[in-house]
């Protein structure tokens, strides 16, 4: 039995059927597919390199304590493992549709909360994996999950032997904790905890680095405050219904690295550009743009450490940036989105976020009914989510078929209308955009004019490296 992090108890909490909370991706392979049964049985084995995946979720009576991780007694491997096809030859926009209808199902709470759907039927006989995890397990930034665990750096790896699933299935699992030893830990824990916190609060200068970087963060508050005070748009936050839409994007490394050669920045500050490109074309589309419209996004940031690689959970904080929308210079925008990225690395703005998660432990009763409010309900401050996970530049492979394109999906929360995921394999960038399904009926504007942001970007990069 191992208890929930305080983020990952608020991600567990602030599920809902309306608003499910899992971050999800589809991976697209060459053919031909495997069988239902080959893949089956290739997960099974690489589960003991993942054991959260084989538990599930248990709450302690009346939230005194934050829920547990326990093995599921009646865990099915053929419950998480589904199969499905398009009608071939699968175009992008069929498996597009059938993914939207599987991402906006809810994952059973009373299971391990994972599924894979094998998707036959592509175009160029080739076929999908549909990845859904629960946000509470996995971060999508570190760490590693199962879709991780099945890659191979090889075509040639051999599959597992057809024994691996019956061994699996005969595995002992131990009793299942009982409400009074889960409500007598809980208790403990509310106690032990907060002490144990508290105690390491004379040493948070470890999650800043040390005394100067302490003071740097210190003197970076200001203005983080002053960007958190500027007035943003409001049409894209509001209320969410349970259906989504989803659609994908594509960029090169290549572009984005003439881009910095021209202008400077890094990657991510280029995308958060092309992103600002994106959102400026939606409210001018929408009749909301002037020359000081502001997207104030979200950009979550890994705080895991060296010594917690591998680790099954979530570790990860976020800066607040303000996309100048209402800029009508690409250079100017991407210049602001530099100044502000730099301000918020060399002041170390995103410890602050983690510490903040590692106190919301503290009263877990709170927590609950604190998560479930702020999803339900719209705030003021956010209005989109931008994440990056940089994945490899070398092809990978699941039972001897190489991944050919990965598309991410990231949910919806706290009233945000529009999110959006990159990931980036074999100098490709992919943007999976979720959207509200009656909150972002135009969701193709903000992609398009995503995808024109880098062209607007290269082409003045072209012309900067011209004249010189």
């Amino acid at each position: 039995m191992e208890r929930m992090s305080g983020l990952d108890a608020g991600f567990y909490f602030a599920d809902a059927p309306e608003n499910p909370l899992h971050i999800a991706s589809v991976t697209v392979f060459e053919g031909p597919a495997p069988s239902y049964g080959d893949l089956v049985r290739l997960i099974a084995s690489k589960l003991p390199q993942v054991p959260r995946y084989r538990q599930r979720v248990r709450t302690v009576p009346l939230n005194l304590g934050r829920p547990v991780w326990v093995e599921d007694p009646h865990f099915q491997i053929l419950y998480h493992v589904r199969h499905s096809a398009v009608p071939a030859p699968g175009s992008p926009e069929q498996l597009r549709n059938l993914a939207g209808r599987v991402l906006s199902q809810r994952l059973d709470p009373d299971k391990p909360l994972w599924e894979i759907w094998l998707v036959e039927g592509l175009e160029d006989g080739r076929w999908a994996a549909i990845t859904k995890v629960h946000h509470c397990v996995v971060d999508g930034v570190g760490g590693i999950d199962l879709m991780t665990a099945l890659f191979d750096l090889s075509p040639d790896t051999a599959p597992p032997e057809r024994e691996t699933e019956r061994a699996d299935s005969l595995k002992a699992v131990p009793p299942e904790p009982s409400q009074l030893s889960l409500l007598l830990d809980g208790v403990r824990g509310s106690v032990t905890e907060p002490l144990r916190h508290l105690s390491a609060l004379p040493g948070a200068a470890r999650h800043l680095g040390d005394a100067r970087a302490l003071r740097s963060f210190a003197s970076g508050v200001p203005r983080t405050i002053g960007r958190l005070t500027r007035a943003t748009t409001s049409s894209l936050t509001g209320s969410v219904g349970p259906h989504r839409r989803w659609l994908w994007e594509y960029a090169t490394l290549d572009e984005i690295k003439k881009i910095r050669k021209a202008y400077g920045g890094t990657v991510n500050d280029v995308i958060l550009a092309a992103v600002t490109r994106g959102f400026r074309d939606l409210l001018e589309s929408r009749r909301e743009l002037t020359g000081s419209t502001l997207v104030r996004t979200l950009v979550p940031v890994s705080v895991r450490g060296e010594d917690e690689s591998g680790k099954v959970s979530n570790r990860v904080s976020g800066v607040l940036v303000n996309l100048p929308c209402g800029e009508e210079s690409a250079r100017r925008r991407l210049f602001l989105i530099r100044s502000q990225m730099d301000d918020l690395k060399r002041t170390h703005q995103a410890n602050s976020g983690d510490a903040i998660a590692r106190l919301a432990g503290f009263a877990p009763t709170l927590l609950a009914l604190g998560s479930r409010a702020a999803l339900k309900r719209s705030q003021p401050v956010v209005q989109t989510v931008v994440t990056n996970v940089p994945g490899p530049p070398f092809p990978l492979y699941v039972l001897g078929r190489r991944m050919v394109e990965l598309y991410p999906y990231v949910p919806l929360g706290m009233g945000v209308r529009a999110a959006i995921a990159i990931f980036s394999y074999e100098g490709a960038l992919t943007f999976g955009l979720t959207g509200d399904f009656d909150g972002m009926p135009d969701l193709e504007v903000l992609g398009h004019g995503i995808r024109a942001g880098f062209d607007e970007l290269t082409k003045h990069s072209a012309e900067a490296s011209a004249s010189t």
